[in-house]
């Protein structure tokens, strides 16, 4: 562990992972709160299309992940989105139609040169090769999002709990709907920089129902998951620079695992407790 803050790209992926999880953690909430975890899912899932997709182009991945996840919300709204049975259904049919798409430009990545590594770091991420250059863009984008779920906390809790009651009462529960998808595809998007599209879900949900099983008001469930998530990155992030000496290929573990495996070890130690709560 030998100058690990002393290191630039170490530096840049400990700021890069804050602003991921905090805003993971805040939109989280909502997401599981509104049963949509499934439309998380696919957002990762077509997080490989964005990325793979500006990987071709030789663009920042991070554009080729907002862009499609803001298209893909607006296709799942588009389908329809009122009901969760439609959610569900929409979401499926948006995902199936995507992943072939995503296969095809992977393919292309790869065998326009072995060398590029794009399937690697879509799949699975590269959090130590982000650029600081990117920060801005990133930290604009998180703020944002943080930003979009305050202004719209009311809607959002009312539209979710009671979406009836949220229109008899004036709430444009359609546009509410919208809205939070493409503030998911952008959350996810930046998860993705983190842990890849793959693993990308695992940061909004994870944190979101372990602070969920801890305290039953959204608001204070914000800030826990936000705290969490950013636990487990900075800990996923110190334990693969850790283990750049370790078996078998003692070139180091990548970052999504430990990120992922320390969420999961999380929620069974908050839902033990539970239980040891009764």
């Amino acid at each position: 562990m030998t100058g690990f803050l002393a290191s630039d790209p170490v530096r840049v992926a400990l700021v890069v992972g804050a602003m991921a999880a905090v805003v993971s953690g805040v939109v989280g909430v909502f997401t599981v709160v509104r049963g949509q975890s499934f439309a998380g899912h696919a957002f990762g899932d077509l997080g490989t299309l964005g990325g793979s997709g500006a990987f071709l182009l030789n663009v920042n991945p991070l554009w080729g992940f907002v862009s499609v996840g803001a298209v893909v919300a607006g296709a799942m709204e588009l389908v329809g989105v009122q009901r969760r049975r439609g959610r569900d259904v929409a979401t499926g049919i948006v995902l199936g139609a995507a992943l072939g798409a995503a296969a095809l430009l992977l393919y292309l990545d790869t065998t326009r040169s072995s060398t590029t590594g794009a399937a690697v770091t879509v799949l699975f991420g590269s959090i130590f090769a982000v650029a600081s250059g990117s920060l801005p863009v990133m930290a604009g984008l998180a703020g944002a999002g943080v930003l979009a779920v305050v202004a719209l906390y009311r809607p959002l809790l009312l539209s979710s709990f009671h979406p009836e009651l949220a229109s008899v009462r004036g709430v444009p529960v359609r546009a509410v709907t919208l809205g939070f998808l493409v503030l998911m595809g952008v959350t996810v998007s930046l998860t993705s920089m983190v842990v890849g599209t793959i693993l990308s879900p695992a940061l909004l949900v994870g944190p979101a129902a372990c602070a969920l099983r801890l305290s039953r008001r959204p608001g204070v469930a914000m800030v826990l998951a936000a705290g969490i998530g950013l636990v487990v990155t900075w800990a996923g992030i110190a334990l693969a620079y850790a283990s750049a000496t370790w078996p078998p290929s003692h070139a180091g573990w990548p970052v999504s695992f430990f990120v992922v495996a320390l969420v999961f070890l999380a929620y069974l130690g908050v839902e033990a407790g539970a239980a040891a709560r009764g």
